[in-house]
């Protein structure tokens, strides 16, 4: 698939070059973090790979439609219950378990402080979601039932992160990459009926993203995956009736408008 190419091809190239030539890197770029352009570079590539090809197949108007995906909000009340209360729950009791949800300190010295990094992190990973859920999960939606292309859309999701592992100031560079990656398969899988839901939304997608990395939740790793886990099992359990049918599947790229052919060429 030529977005897995691009999408890869992107961060891993960036990246790669911080790994396997890291003098020669930092010399020419400067030290790596999050904040690095070269970093946010490689966090959207997904994002760069799916406008690439939208405006390849769909031109100018075709892009437009595609972002027009950012209105859609309209979803059942119980995902919006999920999205902002039982996201930061997953959290809290994976910090619980972990000891130390009364015991670390507030990690920002103000609001100002506060805001800031909740803005910077709306803006970081969040971005990917026009790649991974914009265009990546209906296309495999057009082939498989949502609980298989949730499943290989996180199989994709979490080995995508794998060279951030390996890179000294990354926010993945303290972190186990196992649960990780059981944990991003476990949000595909989640996301999916709820993106099903609302019609191929693009903002609730960026939404769930920004819950899943924002900076005010406590320190749940690795203990959040297991919380994770379950919640996915209840998730395919409650929804099994569309998960395993591609009847209602969003499969759409492009929506259709007047006056173009739709997305059926992306």
């Amino acid at each position: 698939m030529p977005y897995l190419v691009l999408t890869f091809g992107i961060a891993w190239g960036l990246l790669g070059a911080y790994i396997f030539l890291p003098q020669q890197a930092v010399a020419r770029f400067g030290e790596l973090s999050a904040s690095h352009p070269g970093f946010i570079i490689a966090v959207w590539s997904p994002a760069f790979a799916a406008f690439a090809l939208v405006a390849y197949y769909g031109g100018a108007r075709g892009l437009l439609s595609f972002l027009s995906r950012l209105l859609l909000w309209r979803a059942p009340p119980a995902w919006y219950a999920y999205l902002f209360v039982g996201f930061p729950l997953v959290y809290v009791a994976g910090a619980a378990v972990k000891g130390n949800l009364l015991t670390d300190p507030f990690p920002f010295d103000g609001v100002a402080q506060m805001l800031a990094a909740m803005a910077f992190m709306l803006i970081l990973g969040p971005v990917e979601e026009f790649g991974w859920r914009g265009l990546a999960l209906p296309l495999l939606q057009r082939r498989l039932a949502p609980i298989w292309a949730a499943l290989v859309l996180g199989l994709a999701w979490g080995l995508w992160h794998l060279p951030a592992f390996f890179l000294s100031g990354t926010p993945q560079s303290g972190w186990g990459f196992m649960p990780f990656f059981i944990g991003a398969i476990c949000l595909s899988v989640i996301l999916t009926p709820m993106f099903n839901a609302a019609r191929g939304s693009i903002l609730l997608a960026v939404l769930y993203h920004f819950q899943a990395n924002n900076p005010l939740w406590p320190d749940a790793q690795p203990y959040d995956t297991f919380f994770f886990v379950l919640v996915a099992l209840i998730v395919v359990i409650l929804n099994r009736r569309t998960m395993f049918s591609r009847q209602g599947a969003v499969t759409a790229v492009i929506p259709d408008a007047p006056g173009m052919p739709g997305d059926r060429r992306v």
